[in-house]
């Protein structure tokens, strides 16, 4: 599928609004798509967690300690549509 994400906005605690290419916003909570585990694991501060942007070249949500998540997986989440896979 790979929708890029164009925008992300922090609203407080582990959620955020994303907007992708197709036109598609909305919110979402990202506590229930990862655990803060590892690489995000630094995330569960809400400091370091609203350092969230768009990464430039992935077109995904990215952190600055280099953590990132799958834009397929957010929008699926946001559109309630499963997630296809390409054979």
């Amino acid at each position: 599928m790979m929708i890029d994400v164009i925008g992300v906005r922090p609203l407080g605690g582990y959620r955020v609004f994303i907007q992708f290419e197709d036109g598609l916003q909305g919110e979402i909570d990202i506590s229930d798509v990862i655990t803060f585990d590892g690489v995000v694991a630094p995330l569960r501060d809400a400091t370091r967690f609203a350092e969230v942007r768009v990464h430039p070249e992935l077109r995904t949500l990215c952190w600055p300690n280099g953590a990132d998540l799958d834009p397929d997986v957010l929008y699926s989440k946001i559109s309630g549509k499963p997630i296809r896979i390409s054979r």
